[in-house]
C-alpha cells in the first residue's frame, strides 16, 4: 500500500527569509516598503516568493497589526447593479474609483435596500472610511454608519450632518434655470416626473404635503426649482400635476409620462427630476405618437451620455468630478480639522426636445 503523497508546506514569510539568509523585516519590505531595498534586491526576494510558493504578507494579519483595511466603503441604499446600470450611479463610481486609485486604496461597495432595516453589512464592511451615496434623511444605514469610528462623506443627501463632509450640486438652482428656460418659451402648463420622495414603494401623484415631507432632499430641491421659476411666471403651484416613480428607471418614467399626459392632456411640458425619467417620457410620447417639442417639451436633469444621444435639454452637472472629489475628500480628511462642503457647478444644456408652448386653442383636440 502506498502512502498518501508528499505535499509540501507553503512557505512563510519566515522560511522565505531563511532560505535567502536575510531578516524578515527584508522580506516584508520587499511587499509593503519597496522604496526600503534596491531593485536587485527586491527582485531577488520576489523571484524565490514565486519558486517556493510565497504568496506574501497576510493582508488579514497586516490589517490587525496597523489597524487599516486598505479600503473605502461605498454605502448604495440599492441594489448592487444600480451601481452598474444607473448612469448617474456609474459616473460617481467611476470618478470615485479614480481616486482610490490614486491613492492606492481598494473600493467596497455595500448596497443595501431601503425598504429594510438590516445594518449588517454596514458594521460588518472592513472599511477605512464611507463614502454615503445619495440616500435619506431618516436611512438606518446612514444612522449606522455615523456609529462607525471612521471618516464619512455624503455625496448629496442627506445635508446638514455635523462632522461630516459633503460633496453636491446646486440642483434648486439647476432646475430654476431649467423652469426660466420652460417660462421664457411660453409654457405655463407643466406637468412634473419624480424621483421617489420616501423610503416606501409609491407610484403615482405626489400632492404638495408629499413633496414637501419629502425624506429626500435633491428631490426637494429640484422640485422647489422648478416651483421657483414658475412662481416668478405666476404659475400657481397647487395647479401642477407632480408624479411620483418609486423606479428609477426608462420604463418608469414612461409609465408616469402616460398616466400624467391622460389626466391632463393640457400639459405642453413635462419636466423631469432626471434625464433617466425623460428618457422614458420621451419612449412614450414615440410610441403615443406625440410630437416633442412640436406638441410637448419634455426635459431632464444630470446630463448622462444617452441624454446627448437623444438631444434632451437638461442640467448638466458632473457626476465623475463628484465622485472623484467624494473620495479625495474623505482620503485627505486626517489632514483637516473642520468637515468640508464642495458644492459643484451646473450647465443649463438647451436641446431639441424643448420648444414654443402650443397655443392653448389647440388643446381642445386632445392628444
Amino acid at each position: 500500500m502506498t502512502g498518501p503523497p508528499h505535499v509540501r508546506r507553503p512557505a512563510t514569510l519566515a522560511s522565505l527569509a531563511a532560505e535567502l539568509g536575510v531578516s524578515r523585516t527584508t522580506v516584508s519590505n520587499a511587499y509593503n516598503r519597496p522604496d526600503q531595498l534596491s531593485a536587485p534586491l527586491r527582485e531577488k526576494v520576489l523571484e524565490a516568493a514565486r519558486r517556493l510558493g510565497y504568496p506574501g504578507p497576510d493582508p488579514v494579519a497586516r490589517s490587525l497589526r496597523t489597524r487599516r483595511a486598505g479600503a473605502v466603503g461605498l454605502l448604495l441604499t440599492e441594489a448592487l447593479s444600480y451601481a452598474f446600470r444607473d448612469p448617474v450611479a456609474t459616473g460617481f463610481l467611476e470618478g470615485l474609483a479614480l481616486a482610490c486609485e490614486q491613492a492606492g486604496q481598494g473600493l467596497l461597495l455595500v448596497p443595501v435596500s431601503p425598504e429594510h432595516a438590516d445594518v449588517a453589512a454596514v458594521h460588518q464592511a472592513g472599511v477605512d472610511g464611507f463614502v454615503v451615496y445619495s440616500v435619506s434623511e431618516d436611512d438606518p444605514h446612514f444612522r449606522a454608519v455615523l456609529e462607525r469610528p471612521v471618516p464619512t462623506v455624503v455625496c448629496d443627501q442627506p445635508v446638514g450632518v455635523e462632522g461630516v463632509d459633503r460633496v453636491s450640486v446646486d440642483d434648486r438652482e439647476g432646475m430654476r434655470a431649467l423652469g426660466r428656460h420652460l417660462t421664457s418659451l411660453g409654457h405655463r402648463r407643466i406637468g412634473v416626473l419624480c424621483m421617489r420622495l420616501g423610503p416606501h414603494r409609491y407610484d403615482g401623484r405626489a400632492d404638495i404635503p408629499r413633496q414637501e415631507a419629502s425624506s429626500y432632499p435633491v428631490q426637494r430641491e429640484r422640485l422647489g426649482g422648478v416651483r421657483d421659476a414658475f412662481a416668478e411666471a405666476g404659475v400657481d403651484w397647487s395647479t401642477v400635476p407632480v408624479y411620483e416613480r418609486y423606479d428609477h428607471s426608462p420604463e418608469a418614467g414612461a409609465t408616469a409620462a402616460a398616466e400624467l399626459l391622460a389626466a391632463h392632456p393640457e400639459v405642453t411640458a413635462l419636466v423631469c427630476t432626471s434625464d433617466v425619467l425623460a428618457i422614458g417620457a420621451l419612449q412614450h410620447a414615440a410610441e403615443a405618437r406625440i410630437e416633442v417639442p412640436g406638441r410637448l417639451t419634455i426635459t431632464g436633469f444630470d446630463g448622462v451620455p444617452e441624454a446627448e444621444r437623444v438631444g434632451l435639454t437638461t442640467v448638466r452637472q458632473p457626476v465623475r468630478r463628484k465622485g472623484q472629489v467624494a473620495g479625495e475628500l474623505l482620503l485627505e480628511r486626517g489632514e483637516r480639522n473642520r468637515p468640508t462642503l464642495i458644492v459643484l457647478p451646473t450647465e443649463l444644456v438647451v436641446r431639441d426636445t424643448s420648444g414654443p408652448a402650443v397655443p392653448v386653442e389647440r388643446f381642445f383636440s386632445g392628444w
